[in-house]
C-alpha cells in the first residue's frame, strides 16, 4: 500500500490568483491590474452606513505582502495636526494591519478574504479616534520615529 504525503506548506496565490479573487469578491467591487508580477486594486471602502467612503488601493508583488494604502479622503487632513495611529507611513497612509513577521497574513491566503475586512475594520477604528483621540484597534504599532529601515522575513517596513 503506497504512503500518503502530504504536502507540507500551503500553496502560495500568484498575483494573477489574487486579481482574480479581487475581481469575484463583492466585498471590495473595483478595478485594478496586473503587470509584471505586480497586482494595484483600487475600491471604496464605508466601514459603516453612516461614515464616509474611502478610496483604498492595494499593491501586491508577486512573493512579497500585500500594502494598502488610503488614497482619497486624505487620512492626515482628517487627522488635523494629530499624527496618524497605526500606519506604517503617514502620507500617503499605508495601513498598519497586521505584524508581518507574525502568522495573521501568508501568501496562500487570498487578499479578498483577509486584507480587505482587516482594512475596512481599520477604518471603523480610524473614525473612532478621529472622535476620541483614542486607538482602540489594538495591535503593535510599527516605529517610525527611529529613522532606521526595519526588516523581517516578510517585508520591510519604510519611515515614509
Amino acid at each position: 500500500m503506497a504512503k500518503a504525503t502530504y504536502p507540507t506548506r500551503f500553496q502560495h496565490l500568484t498575483a494573477a490568483q489574487q486579481l482574480v479573487a479581487l475581481q469575484l469578491s463583492p466585498a471590495c467591487s473595483g478595478h485594478g491590474s496586473l503587470y509584471c508580477g505586480l497586482l494595484t486594486w483600487d475600491f471604496v471602502a464605508q466601514p459603516t452606513p453612516l461614515s464616509r467612503q474611502y478610496l483604498l488601493r492595494i499593491t501586491f508583488r508577486q512573493g512579497d505582502v500585500p500594502q494598502i494604502h488610503a488614497i482619497e479622503p486624505d487620512l492626515k487632513l482628517l487627522a488635523g495636526d494629530r499624527p496618524l495611529p497605526h500606519v506604517y507611513a503617514q502620507q500617503p497612509a499605508r495601513l498598519c494591519l497586521y505584524l508581518p513577521a507574525g502568522e495573521e497574513w501568508n501568501r496562500s491566503m487570498k487578499i479578498s478574504d483577509t486584507i480587505v475586512p482587516w482594512a475596512v475594520l481599520w477604518l471603523y477604528y480610524f473614525e473612532d479616534w478621529l472622535a476620541t483621540d483614542e486607538w482602540k484597534g489594538g495591535g503593535k504599532h510599527p516605529d517610525l520615529n527611529n529613522g532606521k529601515r526595519k526588516k523581517n522575513s516578510f517585508n520591510r517596513w519604510r519611515r515614509d
